[in-house]
């Protein structure tokens, strides 16, 4: 079975929640195991079957010829064939004189005879037409399949539909834009009414390059939910879900057709959710009645621009503090409950870790917008107080799990309250909000029944929640043995929501590493008894953050500081901390020999 989700809550709950909250960003891929329960057989199949037909022609006084040229159509087809590779057109041609006869040939796979009408054989199923009202009501805009015959067409016609059915790749340039359609059925392996679709391993080995384009463009814009596609055959399809390995959204794919090898390194390799199911039937049907769930609801969650919209509008306006607090306390409690939720982690599995992390900045990214922009936006630091009491919440709401206790699960408890913290901190520094800052750091804390009760700074330290081997083992690195993994971990999960806060990218990338020194300012001025941790390091003392001064070196992040630090008044923050204005040049000699020590070692390391 592919690997085990690290999950918040059930899976088909993830699922029908994606959906539901993005119309229309999710693509579904459906493959034969779709159209099992109506009988309709696979492309192989129809392969086999027209070898036997040609067999059974060709030496009709030979009874066993069908039977042993079906179990090596290929070998059959070397010895009798036309010299050409084993493929559908080939066969149809063989065994038909004109179209005619090609297209009545194939209708006896694909379209349903009176009998079995009656018996409702070779029809849409439940699960063709719970998509068709999934697509009704705007939610699936993309169908992609690999399958040959019409079932999902006529299930949304059915419903009023007419798709844009794309067979054939020259077709897409004529095509109206996959936005612009309801819906639009990619069929990679052609009509079966076509004489020219792909079923062999040798014709699926390899796609056209306006398949290869549009699938590539997919990654990168829409989810995907897969069903019924086992992997196994079609490698240009495999080559193309692999080719994209950063994703916006997620993949999900139903556990009965996900068992291959192929679909296991996908799933490991992709954080890939397996939904359980017992049939595409239950999985579709299951989908729809989630979401009609979700719809149902008296008050639709707030987006989360509409969230963000309303919170600067409320923090300037003194009369608004309690529609802010409300605001923003409904936020952190729908995160809190998630992160509440019991899960299962066995073991210390890199892949699964990876999917845990992913899921855990997923769930958070709402409420994480929300609060970067409140301190960003903050412009008196007035409510410093609520940001923090945020943060405390967030921090006493830890994940509880179930399974092999592990040091990686029991310290990614405490993700989403780090990446709040991250994120709130990165902001407060661009922003010049020193004092937010510090409230952060000193005033949440949290207690535990061994250590007793600490602040942010410690519980929340990079090596305190994330486990360092575990990060750089990480799938996502694709083996490339990442230096500082954590700060490139963090960073690369806080990007999409701050960068536009930030206003550029560079922007962004600079106030982390602000954010990291001042940190490490922190780290550095605390007892070791208290911060066993040490100062944490990362791409802010990298190798391209050192510059050459006089006979030694200097990072940026200080010399920025320190241009900064000596135009702050008296009562700035940071002071206590540093031990005053007189100790700063001593404080920060000191801490840059340290980072060079740590830097150095890890170097010869």
């Amino acid at each position: 079975m592919p690997p085990s989700v690290s999950s918040l809550f059930d899976p088909h709950v993830t699922l029908a929640n994606a959906v539901q909250s993005e119309p229309g960003v999710y693509a579904l891929l459906l493959g034969s195991g779709i159209s099992r329960a109506a009988e309709i057989p696979t492309g192989w199949e129809v392969v086999t079957d027209l070898v036997k037909r040609a067999a059974a022609a060709t030496d009709p006084e030979d009874s066993n010829a069908p039977e042993v040229a079906a179990g090596d159509p290929a070998a059959w087809w070397a010895k009798h064939g036309d010299g050409k590779p084993l493929g559908y057109s080939n066969l149809l041609s063989a065994l038909g004189s004109t179209p005619a006869v090609r297209r009545d040939l194939i209708r006896s796979y694909f379209e349903p005879t009176e009998d079995e009408i009656e018996r409702g054989a070779k029809g849409p199923t439940s699960a063709h037409r719970s998509i068709a009202k999934l697509v009704q009501r705007g939610y699936i805009r993309v169908i992609v399949t690999t399958n040959f015959d019409r079932l999902m067409e006529r299930a949304l016609e059915d419903e009023g539909i007419s798709p844009q059915v794309i067979s054939r790749p020259e077709s897409l340039a004529g095509s109206a834009p996959l936005q612009h359609s309801p819906i639009t059925i990619i069929k990679l392996h052609g009509d079966y009414a076509e004489l020219d679709i792909r079923n062999t391993v040798d014709e699926l080995r390899t796609y056209p390059p306006e398949w290869n384009s549009l699938l590539d463009r997919l990654g990168k814009e829409y989810g995907l939910l897969i069903s019924g596609w086992s992997a196994d055959w079609d490698l240009a399809l495999v080559d193309a879900l692999d080719r994209r390995t950063n994703r916006r959204y997620p993949i999900f794919w139903d556990e009965r057709s996900s068992k291959g090898n192929n679909a296991q390194r996908l799933c490991g390799s992709h954080l890939v959710s397996v939904i359980p199911s017992t049939s595409a039937d239950e999985l579709f049907s299951g989908l729809v009645d989630r979401v009609d769930a979700l719809e149902r609801l008296k008050e639709a969650p707030l987006s989360t621009a509409v969230a963000v919209a309303r919170l600067k509008r409320y923090l300037p306006d003194p009369r608004r503090h309690i529609d802010l607090e409300e605001l923003v306390f409904a936020a952190v409690d729908d995160l809190a409950k998630i992160a509440e939720k019991r899960i299962t982690f066995e073991g210390a599995d890199s892949a699964a870790y990876d999917r845990h992390l992913a899921e855990l900045k997923f769930v958070s990214e709402p409420l994480i917008s929300l609060l970067a922009t409140g301190v960003y936006y903050d412009t008196d630091e007035s409510h410093a107080p609520l940001w923090v009491d945020s943060l405390q919440r967030l921090m006493d709401a830890r994940t509880r799990f179930t399974g092999t206790f592990t040091d990686w699960a029991e310290k990614a408890r405490h993700y989403p309250a780090a990446l709040a913290l991250r994120a709130m901190g990165v902001a407060a520094v661009a922003r010049g909000h020193d004092g937010t800052l510090m409230k952060l750091l000193r005033e949440a804390t949290w207690r535990h029944e061994i250590v007793g009760p600490a602040n942010a700074i410690y519980w929340l330290h990079d090596y305190n929640y994330l486990n360092v081997d575990g990060v750089k083992s990480l799938p996502r690195w694709n083996n490339q043995n990442p230096r500082y993994p954590i700060s490139r971990l963090l960073r690369d999960d806080l990007r999409e929501v701050l960068t536009p806060l930030m206003g550029s990218a560079s922007r962004y990338e600079d106030a982390s590493s602000d954010y990291e020194y001042r940190l490490s300012i922190v780290q550095y001025s605390m007892p070791g008894d208290v911060l066993s941790c040490g100062t944490a390091t990362g791409l802010y003392c990298g190798e391209t953050a050192w510059s050459r001064e006089g006979n030694g070196h200097v990072l940026t992040a200080e010399s920025k500081f320190v241009r900064y630090a000596a135009l702050r008044p008296d009562d700035w923050p940071l002071w206590p901390t540093i031990g005053g204005r007189e100790k700063l040049d001593e404080k920060i000699s000191s801490l840059r020999v340290h980072l060079w020590d740590l830097y150095m070692n890890r170097r010869s390391n």
